[in-house]
C-alpha cells in the first residue's frame, strides 16, 4: 500500500518540482480519505475477531456483509462531498493558485475512484480478523506491481496512451485497485463463503452498523487526525516556497515506506487481540504487547541509523534539485530517531481497538498531534525555522509513546 505513494511520486518527481509540489499538497487529503477506510477497517475487523472468537458463524457472515455495504455507501458519499470540495480544501491548506489546475486534475480522478479504494480496504482487514493475512499481502502485491507498470505508462504517455501527467498517477492508481477488489468479492463470496444476500430487516443492519462503527468512528477519528495536522503543517512549510512542500512530500514518502513493519504489526495485533479477547486468552495479549514494544524500539534504532546515513542518496533517487533535497533530508536526518516510539503509538492503537475500547486510541492521537505536535511545531518554527518544525515532529513522538506503552500495558493488565 505504501509504495503506491512512494512509485506514484518518484514517477511524478520526474516532471518537476512544480508538479512534485502539487502532489505533495494531496498527500494529507489522500491519508485522510485512507485513514477513514482504515478505522472503518479497523472496527469491523473487531467485532468480526471477536465473532470468531465466540465461534458465532451467522453472526459472522452477517457483519462482513453489512461491513461492506457500509463501506460502499461512506466512500460514495465521500466522494461527492470531496470533488466539490477540492479547490477551497486546497485553497485553505496554502496551495498557490497556479498548483490548482494540477491538484484538480489529480483529486477528481482520485475520488472518483475511492469506492475501490475504501471497500477493498474493509474486506482486507474482515479477511486478517479470520486468521489470513498472506491473501491480502497478495491482493496488494499484485496491485502495487500492476501500478509500477501502468504509471509511466499513463503519466508520460507510453505505448500509445495520451501523456496524462499528474492525472496518470491517479488513473493508475483507480486502475489496479480494481484487482484488491475483485479479489475481496470472489474470497467472501465463493472461497469463505461469509457474504450473504437473505433479506433482513433494516434493524439487524442498523445493529451491525453499530457495532461496526462503535470501534470504526473513533478509530477513523484516530487515524485521521493525523493527515489533518500534517495538512496544517504543510501549510506551515508553503510559508518557506514550493520547493520546501516538494521536499516534504519525498521526506514523507519515504517516511511511510520506512515504517511498513509498524504499520504491518498494528493490522495484525487488532484482529490478535480480539480473537484471543473472544477466547478469554488474556496472557497472549500481554505476552505479544510486550514483545511489539520491545521489537519497535530494536527496529526503530535500525531505522534511524539506516536512513540518516543514506538521507541523501535516497532523496536524490526523486530529485536532484538542491533546495528540494535539503529540505527532504534535513527532516530525514531529525524525524526517524523517534520511529520507534511512532511505532508503540500505532501498536498501543491497534491494542485498544481489538478489544473494543476506542477511546483511548483516540485521546493518544489527539494529545499527540492537537496538544503536543501542533503547538511545538509553531514555536520550533518561530526560533529555529523549518527545522523546529521537525524537530517538534520527533518529540511528538517521544513523548506520547513513553505514554502509550505505559497505558498500553496497563490496561491489558487491568
Amino acid at each position: 500500500m505504501m509504495s503506491f505513494n512512494v512509485v506514484d511520486t518518484w514517477f511524478v518527481a520526474q516532471l518537476g518540482a512544480i508538479e512534485l509540489a502539487a502532489m505533495s499538497f494531496t498527500f494529507p487529503v489522500v491519508m485522510t480519505m485512507l485513514s477513514i477506510g482504515i478505522g472503518l477497517g479497523a472496527g469491523t475487523s473487531s467485532v468480526l475477531a471477536r465473532a470468531i472468537g465466540e465461534g458465532d458463524s451467522q453472526k459472522t457472515r452477517r457483519l462482513v456483509t453489512d461491513g461492506l455495504l457500509l463501506a460502499f455507501a461512506l466512500s460514495a458519499v465521500l466522494s461527492i462531498i470531496g470533488i466539490i470540495t477540492i479547490d477551497s480544501v486546497f485553497r485553505l491548506m496554502g496551495a498557490p493558485e497556479e498548483l490548482l489546475p494540477d491538484i484538480r486534475s489529480y483529486m477528481v480522478p482520485w475520488y472518483a475512484g475511492l469506492i475501490f479504494v475504501i471497500v477493498p480496504m474493509v474486506g482486507m482487514h474482515s479477511i486478517r480478523a479470520t486468521g489470513d493475512s498472506r491473501t491480502p499481502s497478495r491482493l496488494m502485491m499484485g496491485a502495487a506491481l500492476s501500478n509500477i507498470v501502468l504509471d509511466p505508462i499513463l503519466i508520460f504517455g507510453l505505448a500509445g496512451f495520451p501523456r496524462l501527467e499528474l492525472a496518470g498517477a491517479a488513473y493508475a492508481t483507480l486502475a489496479v485497485r480494481i484487482i484488491p477488489m475483485a479479489g475481496v468479492a470472489w474470497i467472501f463470496y465463493k472461497k469463505l463463503n461469509l457474504l450473504t444476500f437473505e433479506y433482513v430487516e433494516l434493524k439487524t443492519v442498523r445493529k451491525s452498523w453499530s457495532d461496526i462503527l462503535h470501534v470504526g468512528l473513533p478509530a477513523a477519528a484516530t487515524n485521521v487526525i493525523i493527515p489533518l495536522a500534517n495538512g496544517v503543517i504543510i501549510a506551515m512549510v508553503a510559508t518557506f516556497g514550493t520547493a520546501a512542500v516538494a521536499g516534504l512530500g519525498i521526506a514523507i514518502r519515504i517516511e511511510a515506506f520506512s515504517l511498513i513493519i509498524f504499520y504491518a504489526m498494528s493490522s495484525i495485533i487488532g484482529p490478535f487481540v480480539g480473537q484471543n479477547l473472544g477466547a478469554a486468552r488474556y496472557d497472549r495479549i500481554a505476552s505479544a504487547l510486550r514483545q511489539s514494544f520491545l521489537f519497535c524500539v530494536a527496529w526503530g534504532i535500525v531505522l534511524a541509523l539506516s536512513i540518516g546515513f543514506f538521507a541523501i542518496p535516497l532523496t536524490r533517487l526523486f530529485t536532484e534539485e538542491t533546495a528540494v533535497v535539503q529540505v527532504a533530508t534535513l527532516y530525514l536526518w531529525v524525524v526517524p530517531l523517534s520511529y520507534g516510539m511512532a511505532g508503540i503509538i500505532m501498536i498501543t492503537n491497534a491494542n485498544f481497538n481489538g478489544i473494543g475500547k476506542p477511546i483511548p486510541a483516540t485521546v493518544l492521537s489527539v494529545t499527540r498531534m492537537m496538544i503536543v505536535y501542533l503547538p511545538l511545531a509553531y514555536l520550533g518554527k518561530a526560533i529555529w525555522g523549518i527545522l523546529g518544525i521537525f524537530i517538534a515532529t520527533s518529540l511528538s513522538n517521544l513523548v506520547v509513546g513513553t505514554a502509550a506503552s505505559i497505558w498500553g500495558l496497563s490496561s491489558v493488565r487491568r
